[in-house]
C-alpha cells in the first residue's frame, strides 16, 4: 500500500511540474547529469559519494546508485548540491 501511495504522489508531482512548466529535477528530486565529452561529468541533486578511487566513483541518488568508471578519476568539485568528476570517463550506469 505504501509503495502505491508513493507512486501516486510522484505522478501528481510530475503532472504539476508539467502543468506549471517547473523543472522536473527539482520538483521530483531527480538527479540532473551533465556530460562534457568524455572528460567531465556533473551530478546535481545527489545524496552522497559511496565509493571513490581513480577507476570508479559511485554516487547515491534518488534513482539509485550512479556508477562512473574511467581512468584517473578525480572529484574536482563537490558541494552539498553537486559533484563534478573529471578524468577519462569510460562508462556510467545506474545500479538500482
Amino acid at each position: 500500500m505504501k509503495c502505491e501511495q508513493g507512486k501516486h504522489n510522484i505522478d501528481i508531482r510530475s503532472q504539476i511540474a508539467n502543468l506549471f512548466e517547473l523543472p522536473r529535477e527539482i520538483v521530483l528530486n531527480l538527479p540532473l547529469i551533465s556530460l562534457i565529452g568524455n572528460e567531465e561529468l556533473t551530478i546535481e541533486n545527489y545524496k552522497s559519494v559511496v565509493e571513490y578511487n581513480e577507476e570508479a566513483v559511485r554516487i547515491s541518488t534518488s534513482c539509485g546508485i550512479l556508477k562512473v568508471e574511467g581512468r584517473k578519476l578525480n572529484l574536482r568539485h563537490m558541494t552539498s548540491e553537486s559533484v563534478t568528476i573529471t578524468g577519462t570517463l569510460l562508462n556510467f550506469q545506474f545500479i538500482i
